[in-house]
């Protein structure tokens, strides 16, 4: 929390923000402003609700800190920016952003918020940092609507791809050494976001469909029917990287794609060794690099799947109950950075300290738990925990009254 200090003017917020990351990363069931504070020992929740809407402080500053702090513990040449969207359920219709909108969350389309996520994977870990909240149109085309929700006047529509773009650019004009992108077929079907990339000539393995249009030297194909011209020997075992049941291995082909830009254009295709199922990445690499570096590099993308699932789990990313832009940023923001504390502690006792043969190695869960236990150890008698039930059910009353 020292590395944030100067991001706030005033010392009330400083303590306050290091009691709600406290908070998030303790063992709470549910985390809102509620209960954290009642965790944290405070006697309402006043001051942690000020903290996300009126407080001053700089929550962009604090994403750039955080960024600088995993690329500082994870530093990597080989890492991999790895972008993803991911929704949380919502009710009703006030909280920035919700529509009715398909999110993986739920694997259908219900009333939710997305967000699109860059997370910094390397061989070591891997944690978000950057964030993008996702507008739809229905609410860029109702000034009044972004008004009562805090949005900026500067704020207009943006894809999912434009968003993943501005995070991007934001890392790599920040030093961040990585040296590809990775992202599912949101973006690999996006030919801006690929333009960009290979103007800046990063190295990027993105999913596409089964019926994205590949240009060879013999003419257009769809992906899929591309496949069927390719002999067996075209074809190679090679693992994508270590799961939590050993190495994923499946066959993998190579294919050229005509193109008059710079660099090396690739389509990369993975077939399950089970059930035969297909998949398809669109690469690209300023140099020619071999079969097994694209794999590696497809197999990261799973790395923000578990960055959002432990992010969720443990630091509270998706439990917000914020209706403002502001709110929201300042809530994903300082849950990106209680996870980003575990992912860190891992990685650095994973390195120095491995551990015996017959234990597998400490994990984020076992971290939080151990950090509660043994560091934070809250403490607060019966007539602390009294006082927050008398303040919970008048709260409740007033609420009934009103309705």
């Amino acid at each position: 929390m020292g590395r944030l200090a100067g991001r706030f003017v005033r010392v009330e917020p400083r303590r306050r923000a290091r009691a709600f990351v406290l908070g998030l990363l303790s063992d709470l069931p549910r985390k809102n402003c509620w209960t954290l504070a009642e965790h944290v020992g405070d006697a309402n929740p006043y001051g942690l609700q000020h903290l996300l809407s009126r407080a001053k402080w700089d929550a962009d500053a604090v994403r750039d800190d955080i960024r600088g702090f995993v690329v500082g513990q994870l530093h990597d040449t080989t890492a991999v920016l790895v972008v993803d969207e991911t929704g949380d359920l919502k009710k009703g219709a006030a909280t920035v952003g919700v529509q009715r909108q398909y999110t993986g969350t739920a694997g259908r389309i219900e009333n939710s918020q997305v967000a699109v996520y860059l997370a910094y994977s390397t061989r070591r870990g891997h944690a978000a940092i950057d964030r993008e909240l996702y507008v739809p149109r229905s609410w860029t085309e109702d000034p009044a609507r972004c008004q009562a929700a805090g949005i900026p006047d500067t704020v207009s529509f943006a894809t999912k791809p434009a968003l993943a773009a501005r995070m991007i650019g934001r890392a790599l004009d920040a030093g961040v050494p990585a040296s590809w992108v990775a992202g599912d077929e949101v973006y690999g079907g996006n030919p801006h976001l690929r333009t960009a990339l290979e103007q800046r000539q990063v190295g990027y393995v993105l999913a596409v469909a089964r019926d994205h249009q590949i240009a060879t030297r013999a003419g257009k194909f769809r992906a899929d029917t591309l496949v069927k011209r390719l002999p067996r020997r075209a074809w190679q075992k090679l693992s994508a990287g270590a799961g939590t049941k050993g190495h994923r291995y499946y066959d993998w082909a190579l294919v050229d794609i005509a193109d008059d830009r710079p660099g090396h254009h690739q389509l990369l295709v993975r077939r399950n060794r089970r059930t035969g199922e297909l998949a398809f990445y669109r690469c690209y690499s300023a140099t020619q690099v071999s079969l097994s570096t694209l794999v590696q590099v497809a197999g990261r993308r799973w790395t923000v799947e578990e960055t959002f699932q432990s992010g969720k789990g443990l630091a509270g990313l998706d439990e917000h109950q914020v209706r403002r832009w502001t709110s929201w940023h300042r809530w994903v923001t300082l849950a990106m950075l209680a996870h980003a504390f575990l992912a860190v502690v891992r990685a650095d006792e994973h390195a120095r300290r491995p551990g015996p043969d017959e234990l597998i190695p400490l994990t984020c869960n076992e971290i939080q738990r151990l950090f509660n236990a043994l560091v934070v150890r809250p403490m607060h008698d019966v007539a602390h925990r009294l006082r927050w039930s008398a303040w919970r059910r008048r709260h409740q009353a007033r609420a009934q009254t009103s309705h």
